[in-house]
């Protein structure tokens, strides 16, 4: 493995969820979502994944056509270590992380190199809900780790998630970051986009149903 050509790609949304951030390496629907991906050229699969904190506020805003026209997740760009927000990041190629971001991007074309990303800490390519790359820092072994958000900046509506967009970051909590119920619970409740929409026993019960 060349160590240049491999990035982390850190997710804090619905691709928390390996089923549904698969769909962007192999295509496919993901359950709940409205939209089909296309998947990357490369169709391998990550070579690691890890969880990992974030250290930027997670929040919820927009309307999305994938997900029921609601809300779903992004991270502002100011970093403190009050902020703590689970990612499952995953080790793929650079082409795929870029073309993960374009995916992310509705398949909008764009030009970024992710050597000035990482001198500045971020970079806005494309006026858009995912056009903001953050450079999170190296792992161990001098492995780039990325995400990307809005450019927003918390300045913007926050709005409430569908039921199958939550439902689908709940998995990947329970399932891939080994979170316990109560942990979900009391992570998400405090939220932006979700406090003040749904209670500790909203996400309790959407928790039940995944269960059966």
């Amino acid at each position: 493995m060349k160590q240049e050509k491999y990035v982390w790609y850190a997710s804090y949304g619905s691709n928390l969820s390996r089923d549904r951030f698969l769909c962007y390496i192999k295509g496919g629907q993901p359950k709940g979502s409205e939209k089909i991906e296309v998947g990357c050229l490369d169709k391998s699969l990550p070579i690691k994944e890890e969880t990992y904190i974030i250290n930027h506020p997670l929040y919820f805003a927009k309307e999305s056509i994938r997900w029921q026209n609601q809300g779903v997740a992004f991270i502002g760009l100011t970093k403190a270590e009050k902020y703590k927000t689970f990612s499952r990041k995953y080790l793929i190629t650079l082409e795929q992380f870029l073309d993960v971001v374009k995916q992310e991007n509705n398949g909008a074309t764009f030009s970024i190199e992710l050597d000035e990303v990482m001198q500045s800490g971020s970079k806005t390519f494309r006026e858009s809900w995912y056009g903001t790359i953050l450079y999170l820092g190296d792992n161990d072994e001098g492995i780039p780790i990325f995400t990307f958000t809005s450019d927003w900046d918390l300045d913007v509506s926050f709005n409430k998630p569908s039921n199958e967009y939550l439902s689908m970051i709940i998995e990947g909590l329970k399932k891939n970051v080994l979170l316990s119920d109560i942990e979900i619970v009391n992570y998400l409740s405090t939220k932006q986009g979700i406090e003040g929409f749904y209670n500790k026993v909203d996400i309790e019960k959407l928790m039940n149903k995944l269960s059966k």
